[in-house]
């Protein structure tokens, strides 16, 4: 008697159980991409790409250790008057930090406000010289990039481009606003007795402008 028509051949057998492992290996691997996948609604918090840099972030993190730094090697004003008449290139060397065209330097000083323009007051502070003028830039505009240069140890190569090098510097000088200046009236700074931790580019030795790190009003 010939073998029944209706006979599965073996090999169409393993051919189907090896379908339907297949799906079942497929099934689970899509019930294991489903509960490792997070649905992120656009607009959400969530739907925020991580660019790498954040201006914001560093200048928050990093102003506590420049306020630090500068604090920690500021010279009182009359003394560095002194060393900057006597020899401006060693008084830069000695107290400062290199910073392209001139060196970054921090001072201390108490002293009277005078009429200011566009948030910048000279300070009349007691036995510098007459032909020395002091200034306090206090916002809303602050200029410059001497807090980002004070330390040293914001160094341009540790960004990717020069934009966000300049960032940086923007970016400690908001930071110094909300922790310093937030609370402070520079409106009504004239006649008034301040005091002031900063720092400044040394260029012209008879005009400082000053970044504060710390501001304090009598």
């Amino acid at each position: 008697m010939s073998a029944s028509t209706n006979a599965i051949s073996p090999s169409r057998s393993g051919k189907g159980r090896g379908l339907v492992a297949a799906i079942g290996v497929a099934i689970v691997l899509l019930g294991a991409m489903a509960l490792d996948t997070t649905i992120v609604t656009i607009g959400s918090q969530d739907d925020v790409a991580d660019d790498g840099f954040s201006a914001e972030r560093f200048g928050a993190e990093q102003f506590p250790l420049v306020r630090d730094s500068v604090e920690a090697r500021a010279v009182e004003a009359d003394e560095l008057a002194a060393a900057i008449a006597e020899d401006k290139a060693a008084a830069g060397e000695r107290y400062g930090v290199g910073a392209g065209i001139g060196p970054v330097i921090p001072v201390r000083f108490s002293g009277v406000v005078g009429e200011g323009k566009a948030g910048i007051y000279p300070v009349e502070v007691e036995g510098l010289p007459d032909d020395l003028t002091i200034r306090v830039q206090t916002g809303p505009a602050i200029n410059g990039t001497d807090l980002r240069d004070a330390t040293g140890n914001i160094q341009f190569g540790q960004f990717t481009n020069q934009i966000e090098y300049q960032n940086a510097g923007a970016a400690l000088n908001d930071a110094m606003k909300a922790q310093v200046l937030s609370g402070i009236d520079a409106e009504a700074l004239s006649g008034r007795t301040i005091t002031v931790t900063g720092a400044f580019k040394l260029i012209n030795p008879s005009n400082w402008l000053v970044t504060p790190v710390s501001l304090s009003v009598q």
